[in-house]
């Protein structure tokens, strides 16, 4: 799937999607389950290819198969969410071939249905209880929205399927032996997963962390700290680490908008994003970040944060 670079205006807030569905059979009735994953992580959309069993994997976990050169994993998603799928409904799966945090992966899909443009302001955080028919667990989740018919379109935690197959993990340790700061970070995740892990190595560091679930958060965030230290807040405050993808605002719009307001336009903002396409640092930088990091080397984090902080403090 080719995506060229000025797809999206950066600071825009919106994002486009490739819209897919999952079918399951509940007390008889089939319902709809109506998905999307950014297109900035899709690489290709196939049918199903000749797959081989990999012993010891998880039962959501097809097989594996090579795509030009490269072995990859195939996850069934209606599997991952445990939802039966219905037997007697004419469903053609495919293949999405997504690449994140620098890791390919293949998810069946029962359908793929188009391509969508939704501003981030419009997504909100699943924190509601599912209606019977699309019931599952809300921490598989990372947004929802409403689309034509009162439909709602859920976004999925792609994320933890990674960390729960082990591809995906982050080496905390190495900070113990590296260099250590003080003052005050500013972490932005939607992802509790990944929120934790960027915690745990911030604090190791030595930070003091304030947490923000998405940018909205992240701004209100900014505006009590201000009110906390004044003036000196550009002293305390060293640096902000943002994901890209959160609902409300997203990690460029929430930049943009820090990079404007004369109280925070100094501290340096790093983006931390398990979006690994080759566009997304030069939007980034016009967002006005220092850095572009793929979620997460530990080495290549602490780097980059010691990199950003001597070029700021001169």
């Amino acid at each position: 799937m080719n995506k060229p670079d000025n797809i999206l205006q950066v600071g825009s807030n919106e994002m486009e999607l490739v819209d897919f569905r999952i079918y399951k059979e509940e007390n008889n009735e089939v319902y709809e389950g109506i998905y999307g994953v950014n297109v900035a992580k899709v690489r290709e959309i196939i049918n199903i290819p000749k797959l081989t069993e990999l012993p010891g994997s998880p039962e959501y976990v097809d097989g594996i198969f090579d795509l030009r050169g490269v072995v990859i994993p195939v996850v069934n998603l209606a599997k991952w969410m445990n939802i039966k799928t219905p037997e007697n409904k004419n469903i053609k799966p495919r293949v999405i071939i997504t690449e994140f945090n620098n890791i390919l992966i293949g998810f069946v899909v029962h359908e793929a249905k188009r391509i969508r443009r939704i501003n981030w302001k419009d997504i909100e955080p699943a924190s509601f209880s599912m209606k019977s028919g699309t019931a599952m667990d809300k921490t598989k989740i990372t947004g929802v929205t409403k689309i034509e018919n009162d439909d709602v379109l859920l976004i999925l935690d792609l994320e933890s399927i990674v960390e729960e197959l082990g591809l995906f993990t982050a080496n905390t340790e190495v900070l113990d032996k590296l260099e250590k700061y003080s003052g005050i970070a500013l972490i932005l995740d939607d992802s509790q997963t990944a929120r934790k892990i960027v915690r745990e190595s911030m604090t190791k560091m030595g930070f003091t962390v304030v947490e923000a679930k998405d940018g909205e958060d992240g701004l209100a965030k900014l505006n009590d700290l201000h009110e906390q230290y004044g003036d000196s807040l550009k002293e305390m405050l060293k640096i902000i680490v943002s994901d890209v993808e959160m609902p409300r605002m997203d990690g460029f719009h929430f930049a943009s908008r820090v990079k404007q307001d004369e109280r925070f336009k100094s501290i340096p903002v790093i983006f931390n994003s398990s979006i690994s396409d080759a566009f997304s640092d030069a939007r980034g930088a016009a967002a006005g970040g220092e850095a572009y990091l793929v979620k997460f080397d530990a080495n290549k984090f602490h780097d980059e944060i010691s990199r950003v902080l001597k070029a700021h403090l001169g």
